[in-house]
């Protein structure tokens, strides 16, 4: 074998030898890399923050309920922010999301941050979370449950018109449109409006961590600055979202740079009725629409002086 050909042969050893250590050595670079990074709070792959934001006035929302629930089993959402902006909606409403988000946080880290309003059920919905963020000047608490309605009888007879009503029991038209609300009524009335406050004590009891007795002395459906309700425990902290992704990192671990993705419950991300809308909305719904018609048309929303 020629002097030549064993140099072209040690050359092509030499080149499998050079290529074997430097495959070796990227593998080994991506193995420590990726130890040291999971080590480090890595996530896997689709890992994110989940927001769930409600806005406006809160409703018996379906489809908003299915998607919050679903958060609990998906392994993807290491963490939920829920942000609210809402004076409140109905009980019914507000104690089925209230239980969905209670549910999610039994499985997994939530926080919930309140923007200038977060009222009523917009209160009830935040309890069940870990740690609440508000705003100095957010308005919250209004703890307290409404029913209204009205009394036309005397608009009908000055118009000449009679309204007969053929009933079951002595109770089962009230309260009624055409004539004034009895005194069994309204006792009757004011037993339920009591039964659902004394759920709504029970919830924020809970949630907070708070003797019920202390809850009832705050209860009485006045509203609170951000800054009243962090002296009164209602709330932790003063901040946003900022502040409570990095707590979420100090306090639970989650990764700080996991991304943030909006909760999507069919194309719908929030409630539709939002800010002043919304707030007009309730005004008109107030005045023209008897909420106690029917028995799950009970309130927890704040009220604006003057209504």
């Amino acid at each position: 074998m020629s002097l030549e050909t064993d140099l072209i042969l040690d050359r092509r050893r030499l080149k499998r030898r050079l290529v074997f250590w430097r495959v070796f050595a990227v593998v080994a670079l991506v193995v420590a890399a990726l130890a040291g990074l999971r080590g480090g709070g890595l996530a896997p792959e689709g890992a994110h923050i989940e927001r769930v934001t409600v806005n406006g006035l809160i409703t018996d929302d379906r489809k908003l309920t299915q998607a919050v629930n679903g958060l609990a089993n998906d392994d993807h959402v290491k963490a939920v922010i829920v942000s609210i902006d809402s004076p409140g909606g109905s009980v019914a409403g507000g104690e089925t999301l209230h239980d969905a988000i209670a549910r999610v946080a039994a499985k997994k880290p939530v926080v919930a941050t309140m923007g200038g309003l977060a009222a009523s059920a917009g209160y009830m919905i935040a309890v069940p979370a870990s740690r609440i963020f508000a705003r100095e000047s957010t308005l919250t608490g209004s703890i307290g449950v409404l029913l209204q309605t009205g009394d036309i009888s005397g608009l009908l007879g000055k118009l000449g018109i009679n309204a007969e009503v053929v009933r079951s029991g002595p109770l089962k038209d009230e309260p009624s449109l055409v004539r004034p609300l009895s005194p069994e009524g309204k006792a009757v009335l004011q037993g339920l409006v009591n039964d659902m406050y004394d759920q709504f004590v029970g919830m924020v009891a809970a949630g907070r961590h708070l003797d019920p007795a202390k809850v009832r002395s705050l209860a009485d459906g006045r509203a609170y600055t951000g800054h009243q309700a962090l002296g009164l425990g209602l709330v932790d902290a003063i901040g946003g979202e900022r502040e409570a992704r990095d707590w979420l990192a100090s306090a639970k671990g989650v990764p700080a740079g996991l991304p943030v993705q909006d909760l999507s419950d069919g194309g719908i991300a929030s409630h539709a009725l939002s800010g002043e809308l919304g707030m007009v909305v309730l005004d008109v719904w107030k005045s023209l629409i008897s909420q106690s018609v029917s028995l799950d048309g009970a309130l927890a929303v704040w009220q604006r002086s003057g209504n």
